[in-house]
């Protein structure tokens, strides 16, 4: 990269010389001292004299060392200009971006496309221009701004979360309920008889007699006797639960500090409107005098054409040298460039509109607004500085933050304090419970009492105080409150930061405000005394009473004039919308409607 910038500034270094060299020849060429255009004195000498044999040998080095320093530079792409009068065509994409628009914008143009999609090519294909005024670009440009509506956005979210602060001061009411089924499979297995417990007969293996002789008692169970069972239940319970804070010292600066974050962003957004209706009216007015820089740089270069037509048509009647010629061709030649690049600049301009209008990808904006001076601003600097003070958004924001800031470090702060919970529930629950797919073996066992279907109910309730409070906790919470109070603490710094600023931005557009409308008075002076000009000059040197010199600077003269013009037509038009973006009243709620406003109304003057 070092080796590309110097070898770039060794070709800017060369081309300076060959302009410095060229310029010398030039001046030759006009003095009539070079040998092609020599005074007819001296063609007419038997010998020429000593000095103009010394400016000759002086033309022919210079001559080889144009040539030389010629060769070192990069070929012509284009072969030379044979008619003087003829200029190459303009590129078509540039053509293309600064057609004449085919009528003012309609509803459906203005629809801005979803924040996710890409423009495909059939949309870059078919695009066209249409014209808007600046109250259009600020209507379409407050409803399609995405950094608006992401700002909306967030104040919706803003507003989501006050009001979910503001539930903490309400009791939660939760319901829960459980059910399912569980099934299980057992065998209990006796490992020695139970005949030796002094139960009586009933637990005896011949306890029993019956007509056929002996038997076992009921209960009794022998040595390996088994049951099995198969065991399925279905279950349920369900019930409502309390909880409500009695005593919480961090709940009520939580809900005031959701509530100044909520403010903040609302004077952030109302800010945001102001700086995008300054954005949008600076992009207009660019627009506006690119738009006319392209009819000036055009406009001159036609004159261009004509009065190299003129020089074309008194040289052959051998009226004017052929230096006049070449001067006017290379004159049309810069003037081309102007206009090329002033139809760049607009093409340019009309996409920075655009996107700040957030367009579709097949509209281009154009201004249908003529260029009209905004009024004299109404107010003093006195009155302006102080209405810009007032309800300033951009300070409440400010304020609004270092509220919240503070009633933060509260919240975290009453961590280190006790908090009291009532809480409270009730529910009940049932199952049922099936036995079956009876087995024993080795004689039996377990005779106890067995129910193949069982059903159980039950309710239960509780209630009680929780108390929780925090001893230790290795200075976390402490540490934490004293980082907001320093946040806040720079808050207020801030403030006074933005003030200043906001007294800078209004006292730099007033002044030049003022400076922009005494200039305008001062250009419109120049330019009806170089219009009168440049009409003398123009038939004095079509009657060879002045130089082709002479017409040219005061050509620049008028041009130099429609510009200045311009500009200070254009600034003094920015210069009020940086003061009305200072005092415009503007809403806080995203949900109000906005209407654009290019003056400032009558409520907000004293």
């Amino acid at each position: 990269m070092g080796h590309s910038a110097h070898q770039t500034q060794s070709n800017q270094a060369l081309i300076g010389i060959i302009v410095a060299l060229r310029n010398c020849a030039l001046a030759l060429l006009w003095l009539g001292l070079t040998p092609g255009v020599m005074p007819t004195a001296a063609l007419g000498a038997p010998q020429p004299a000593p000095g103009t044999e010394r400016l000759e040998r002086s033309w022919q080095k210079l001559d080889a060392e144009l040539q030389a320093l010629d060769r070192l530079l990069p070929s012509e792409p284009e072969p030379p200009v044979g008619d003087v009068l003829s200029t190459p065509p303009l590129p078509a994409n540039l053509i293309r971006a600064n057609q004449a628009p085919s009528g003012p914008i309609q509803p459906a143009d203005s629809v801005a496309s979803p924040p996710l999609d890409l423009p495909t090519p059939q949309q870059l294909q078919a695009a066209g221009v249409v014209s808007l005024s600046l109250e259009q670009a600020l209507a379409i440009a407050f409803a399609n701004s995405a950094s608006l509506q992401a700002q909306r956005e967030q104040v919706a979210a803003a507003l989501a979360s006050f009001q979910a602060a503001m539930g903490s001061y309400w009791p939660t009411i939760s319901a829960f309920a459980a059910g399912g089924y569980e099934g299980s499979r057992t065998t209990t297995t006796a490992n020695k008889p139970n005949d030796n417990l002094g139960f009586g007969p009933q637990f005896a293996p011949n306890g029993l007699l019956t007509p056929t002789g002996p038997t076992a008692g009921a209960f009794y169970v022998p040595d390996g006797g088994s049951a099995g069972v198969t065991s399925g239940e279905w279950g349920g319970e369900g019930g409502l639960q309390l909880n409500y804070a009695l005593l919480d010292f961090a709940r009520t600066p939580t809900v005031r500090a959701a509530r100044a974050r909520l403010e903040q962003l609302r004077n952030s957004y109302a800010n945001q409107l102001r700086s995008l209706q300054l954005q949008v009216s600076e992009a207009y007015y660019q627009l506006q005098q690119d738009e006319q820089l392209v009819r000036i740089y055009d406009a001159n270069l036609r004159n261009d054409l004509l009065i190299l037509q003129d020089s074309l048509d008194l040289k052959q009647a051998g009226l004017v040298p052929r230096l006049d010629v070449l001067r006017r061709r290379a004159i049309a030649a810069t003037d081309e460039e102007t206009l090329i690049q002033a139809l760049a600049d607009r093409a340019v301009a009309r996409r920075q509109l655009a996107v700040l209008l957030n367009l579709p990808a097949n509209v281009t904006p154009s201004p249908s607004d003529p260029i009209v001076v905004q009024p004299r601003w109404p107010l003093d600097l006195e009155a302006s500085l102080l209405a810009g003070y007032r309800g300033n958004p951009e300070l409440e924001a400010i304020l609004a933050a270092r509220t919240a800031l503070a009633q933060q470090s509260q919240a975290t702060a009453a961590g280190l304090l006790p908090k009291l919970s009532l809480f409270a529930s009730g529910g009940g629950s049932s199952s049922q419970t099936s036995l079956g797919d009876f087995t024993i073996g080795g004689g039996g066992c377990c005779g106890s009492t067995v129910l193949p279907l069982s059903t159980t109910n039950g309710w239960d309730w509780s209630v009680g105080l929780t108390f929780t409070w925090l001893l230790f906790d290795a200075g976390t919470t402490a540490a934490q409150a004293r980082a907001l109070a320093r946040q806040e603490a720079a808050t207020a710094q801030q403030y006074a930061a933005s003030r200043n600023d906001i007294r800078l931005r209004i006292e730099q557009a007033f002044f030049n405000h003022e400076a922009s409308l005494a200039k305008l008075s001062s250009a419109r002076r120049g330019v009806a005394a170089a219009l009168e000009a440049f009409r003398d000059v123009r038939l004095r040197y079509l009657t060879g009473l002045d130089s082709e010199l002479n017409l040219s600077n005061t050509q620049d003269r008028l041009i130099n004039s429609l510009v200045q013009r311009l500009n200070a037509t254009v600034d003094v038009n920015i210069t009020y919308a940086k003061l009305l973006r200072e005092l415009l009243p503007v809403p806080r709620d995203p949900a109000l409607p906005i209407q654009p406003q290019l003056q400032l109304p009558s409520s907000s003057q004293p």
